[in-house]
């Protein structure tokens, strides 16, 4: 029986907290129920299994970066709308790295919600690219170099693997003005 006052909102909640506070792979069904004071079992009054906790999650980060993407890029093109939005993906990496972490995994197996955002980012920050005049294909690799830029880039920095005397920031300038100068190049 599920426990009294408790739903799928507030079990996500506290997925979404040790997510960020510990890291999406710290995420355990036992961690939860502990979370949330209840035995393990009693969680599956809740959710149907761990996979699909991490898709609510996924659900909730694409939501997140869907809009923050929207917000940050609207009335801005080419290599300000691609700073603004490679900013925000950094900060969201750095105050909701949980909830950033489940939008950078596979959506092939979740549900239709998480794939139908993932479609709907997709075009989001397709369209933070129209400014460059891509082709259909050079745009969709263009996106592809951006999530492993981003990625990588977030990776290194939280993870501390930026040793060298460098402004981290100043570099992170560098490869957006770089990755710019390649999509002028590109797209004409």
């Amino acid at each position: 029986m599920p426990r009294k006052g408790l739903d799928r909102e507030q079990v996500l909640d506290a997925a979404e907290q040790i997510a960020n506070q510990e890291g999406l792979q710290a995420l355990t069904i036992a961690r939860l129920a502990a979370a949330l004071n209840i035995k393990p079992p009693s969680l599956y009054n809740h959710i149907e299994s761990l996979d699909q906790l991490i898709d609510g999650l996924t659900v909730r980060g694409m939501r997140m970066m869907i809009d923050l993407t929207r917000d940050a890029a609207a009335g801005k093109s080419c290599k300000d709308a691609l700073c603004a939005v490679a900013h925000v993906h950094r900060n969201a990496a750095r105050t909701r790295p949980g909830l950033y972490t489940a939008t950078q995994v596979s959506v092939q197996k979740f549900g239709p919600e998480a794939q139908e955002l993932a479609g709907v980012y997709l075009q989001v920050i397709l369209s933070v690219l129209q400014g460059y005049h891509l082709e259909e294909e050079q745009a969709l690799h263009a996106v592809r170099i951006l999530r492993a830029l981003l990625k990588g880039f977030i990776d290194l920095e939280l993870g501390g693997g930026f040793g060298m005397p460098l402004k981290i920031d100043e570099t992170f300038q560098v490869m957006l003005d770089t990755f710019d100068a390649g999509l002028r190049r590109t797209g004409g």
